[in-house]
């Protein structure tokens, strides 16, 4: 079949394609070695298609000016099984070839998993793990933000020992409003003032400074355990801008982690810039 991003000037170093496949959305990085030339984000939130996700496909490479054939190779994360397949058939059409999987017997992270179940977490909770400790070794504490709120630390000896999982502030807040009849819908927005005067404000300054509190408390008391006292607090995910200013405990915030750290992975895999 005629891959349709034909004619497209290619990148001279062979990039790398990531994914990460989530609740909310599907991000999409292109990688030259370490530098990020270019991400895109879909909405995880509907059925895609081979076909529909192909067209996707085309026109980002399409609008980027990168080519989609000649890639070093794709890496995606995914917690979104349903995706996985259609993901895999439009890479295979657009790029000429199929995505390895993070959690896939043959894509080594070279992590040890210290849960009773390894095969339980999440893949981008063990993409950012590696991420993480590449970029500041062990322990490290990692806070994704997003349609669920995770902490994930790396021990000491860089294992992956573990973590929470909590409703993400967006999540819990449009609960709260499908869940009480006479709330109205409001969207999750940090307020000057902690004592809302009408009730859309309150509800938002009750699910803003909650948040605040509660990922501030669970910081504290991650650091308190034993190894983790001097461990650098790295965040990540689409609530963290919102929220960082009221955040003083986190050390870095990094957008792209869950991309970089695939983008490691993939390198390692395809055995390119090792």
């Amino acid at each position: 079949m005629k891959n349709m991003c034909e004619g497209v000037n290619e990148s001279k170093s062979h990039p790398m394609l990531v994914a990460d496949i989530g609740n909310t959305q599907m991000v999409l990085g292109l990688y030259s070695e370490n530098t990020l030339l270019t991400h895109w984000r879909l909405s995880s939130g509907r059925d895609y298609t081979p076909d529909e996700l192909a067209w996707q496909l085309h026109g980002m490479f399409t609008q980027s000016g990168f080519a989609a054939l000649g890639l070093a190779g794709i890496m995606v994360a995914s917690v979104v099984p349903h995706l996985d397949e259609p993901l895999a058939a439009a890479c295979e059409r657009i790029c000429a070839q199929r995505p390895a999987f993070v959690g896939s017997m043959e894509v080594k992270t070279g992590m040890a998993v210290d849960y009773k179940n390894p095969r339980e977490v999440g893949a981008d909770r063990i993409v950012n793990a590696v991420a993480a400790r590449e970029r500041f070794g062990g322990p490290v504490i990692v806070m994704d933000c997003g349609t669920a709120t995770t902490f994930d630390l790396v021990s000491p000896a860089g294992h992956y020992a573990g973590g929470l999982i909590m409703p993400g502030p967006e999540v819990a807040l449009a609960a709260l409003c499908q869940r009480a009849a006479k709330l109205p819908e409001v969207s999750l927005a940090r307020t000057e003032v902690l004592i809302g005067r009408d009730t859309a404000s309150s509800m938002q300054a009750g699910s803003y400074w909650a948040t605040v509190d509660a990922l501030t408390g669970l910081i504290t008391r991650l650091r308190s355990q034993p190894g983790y006292k001097e461990a650098p607090i790295v965040a990540t995910g689409g609530v963290v801008p919102l929220l960082i200013a009221d955040l003083p405990a986190i050390d870095y915030h990094l957008p792209h982690l869950t991309l970089d750290g695939l983008n490691l992975l993939a390198r390692r895999h395809y055995g390119v810039f090792v």
